[in-house]
Parts: C-alpha cells; sequence; structure tokens
C-alpha cells in the first residue's frame, strides 16, 4: 500500500516540473518574439526627419577630413533638425520674505544721518585757482630731488629748472628741452653728471660746461646739436651720440687739453675726420656712423716714436664709415688692437 501511494506521489511530481518547464519555455519564446515586433514598431515610427539627416552622409566612403567637412556634413539644417528648446533649464524666481506688519519686529538700525545741505557759496571774495607749476619754479616743486640728485626725466620741461645749489647729478631725459645756457648751472659747484639724454637741444651756450669745476659726464644723445661747447678739464665721459655734429662743430684740437677724458664716443653724427690730438687717457673712442674717410699716421701713434704704446687705448670703433682701415698700416703700431672697421 505505502509502495502504491509512492508511486503515485513521484507520478504527480514528474508531471508538475514538466508543466513548470513549459511554462517557462513559453515565457521565453513570447519574449523573444516581441523584440522583433517592438524593433519593427519602433522603425515605423521613426521621423522621416532621421533620415533626412543622415541621406546626406556616404557611409561607404566616409572620410573627415578639414578639406571635405563642407561636403559631406550640411550644417545649414542643423538648427531645424534638433529642437533644444526642451533642454533650457527651468529658472525658478523666488520671492522676497513679506514684510512683517509690526514694526517693532524690524531691526533698529538707530538713527539716519541727516543728508547735508549744500550751502551757497560765499560772496566774501575772489576764489584763485590752485598754482600751476611753472619753468620758473625751483626743480624740487618740478622733479624729484633725492639727497643731492635731481631727476626731471619726461615731465615736459622746455628749459633747465632753477637748481639746488648742492646738486650733484642732474637727470632731464625725454623732455623738450630745445637750449641750454651759461646760466643754467651757474653756481653748482658740485655738480658731476648731467645727463640730458633724448631732448631737442640745438645749441648750447659756449661757457655752458666749462665753469663746472667738478663735471665729469656730460651725456647728450638723442638731440639735435650741430657743434659742442667748450668742456671743463675734469671731464671724464662725454657721450654726444645721435646728433648733428659736423667735423666744423668741433673746436681746433678741443680735447687736447682734457686729460682725464677716457670715454669719447661721438657715433651717428656728421664727422668728416677723426678729431686730433686725442687725449693719452683715452681709453674709448665711438665714431661709428659717421663720415670718416682718411686717417692721418699722427692720429693715434707718434710717427716719430715708434716705441710708443698707447696700453689703454683698447676700444675704437670705425665701423660705417666709408673708409678702408687697411689703406693706412702705420697709424696703428702703437695701438694694442686694431679699431673696429673694414679692412677691405
Amino acid at each position: 500500500m505505502l509502495e502504491a501511494e509512492k508511486q503515485h506521489l513521484g507520478a504527480l511530481d514528474l508531471e508538475m516540473r514538466t508543466l513548470a518547464w513549459l511554462g517557462i519555455a513559453s515565457l521565453c519564446l513570447g519574449a523573444a518574439w516581441a523584440v522583433p515586433a517592438k524593433e519593427e514598431r519602433r522603425k515605423a515610427e521613426k521621423p522621416k526627419a532621421d533620415l533626412v539627416l543622415y541621406e546626406n552622409l556616404d557611409l561607404d566612403n566616409y572620410d573627415l577630413t578639414l578639406d571635405n567637412y563642407g561636403e559631406i556634413l550640411d550644417l545649414n539644417n542643423y538648427e531645424e533638425l534638433y529642437d533644444y528648446g526642451d533642454l533650457a533649464p527651468k529658472i525658478e524666481v523666488g520671492t522676497l520674505a513679506p514684510r512683517p506688519k509690526d514694526p517693532a519686529a524690524l531691526p533698529d538700525l538707530g538713527p539716519m544721518a541727516e543728508t547735508p545741505k549744500l550751502q551757497p557759496p560765499t560772496t566774501a571774495g575772489p576764489i584763485h585757482p590752485a598754482p600751476v607749476p611753472a619753468q620758473g619754479l625751483p626743480s624740487c616743486l618740478l622733479c624729484l630731488c633725492i639727497n643731492t640728485s635731481v631727476y626731471c626725466d619726461d615731465v615736459d620741461l622746455e628749459h633747465i629748472p632753477l637748481l639746488p645749489p648742492e646738486t650733484t647729478y642732474l637727470y632731464a631725459r625725454f623732455n623738450r628741452i630745445g637750449t641750454i645756457r651759461a646760466s643754467d648751472f651757474t653756481g653748482l659747484k658740485n655738480l658731476k653728471r648731467i645727463d640730458l639724454t633724448s631732448n631737442f637741444i640745438s645749441w648750447a651756450d659756449a661757457d655752458a660746461f666749462r665753469l663746472l669745476p667738478s663735471l665729469q659726464e656730460l651725456i647728450l644723445p638723442e638731440n639735435r646739436l650741430t657743434a659742442l661747447p667748450e668742456l671743463p678739464g675734469s671731464i671724464v665721459r662725454l657721450d654726444a651720440r645721435l646728433n648733428r655734429i659736423p667735423s666744423t662743430g668741433l673746436r681746433p684740437e678741443a680735447f687736447r687739453d682734457l686729460k682725464q677724458l677716457q670715454f669719447l664716443h661721438l657715433s651717428d653724427n656728421q664727422l668728416d675726420y677723426i678729431p686730433v690730438p686725442l687725449p693719452e687717457n683715452l681709453r674709448s673712442l665711438h665714431l661709428q656712423n659717421n663720415n670718416i674717410q682718411t686717417i692721418h699716421e699722427n692720429t693715434f701713434c707718434n710717427s716719430q716714436d715708434h716705441s710708443q704704446i698707447r696700453r689703454v687705448l683698447e676700444d675704437i670703433r670705425l665701423d660705417g664709415n666709408p673708409i678702408n682701415l687697411s689703406l693706412f698700416p702705420n697709424a696703428y703700431f702703437c695701438l694694442p688692437r686694431l679699431p673696429t672697421g673694414r679692412f677691405f
């Protein structure tokens, strides 16, 4: 009896398992059939705009470069095919908190200051304008004075200002100074350096610098000078580059007595010859870009003394002149090195 019941239960269990597997199989088959159907419906419902978008693309020969970019992609109807209106962010504007009805709830800001009232102008006397600096004012009102140095760079000066008696260094570059008068530096016994670079100076009185006993550096490049004034015996450096000085604008033997002169820079002028005699202590002579065409045997060396050696004169520049330096071989025997220039 028990054996028959066990066989009956086993048969029922097998039948239930079979039905379960059949149900699962039918569900899988139904899902598989539904996917192609949905894909077909989606393709059927796809907007025709997609077809228009890709009909210009040659997918079999799609090689996009900068040269054929405009041919492959038609951007004329780009905005028509795509509508990004639904992607625009929505901005929600908040509202201010309502004003409380009870004034006591407002914070106490304290007493408010009254608006000042404009006072009518007084008629007690005329109103004088603020003083405007003039050329005749002392330099420390126009320029910057630090200890004994006066800095007047780029302040539109047309004349040398009145300088303090103890002035040692004057810098008045990049102005509109046109002339230098003998009275501009009267009494300045301590003045060592004058720098007037890049002005409009076309004339300087003959005694403008001669009476300055301490003057060592006179810097005058980028002006319009056509003549050099007389210089004091204390001068060590003269820089008058980029002017309009011809040889006739130099006094005869202008540099003979300048025993302290070491740097003489007269490049970019209109000189026809090298100014002689040159002081013995001269170390640097710059005469490039002039009109020098010849050199005398005694220009640098004493032709009568072949034992002479000028050891300090090591920097001579004659480049940019219409002269062939190789034509004057006896002019350099006393020099430690040959001048810079054309030798062919």
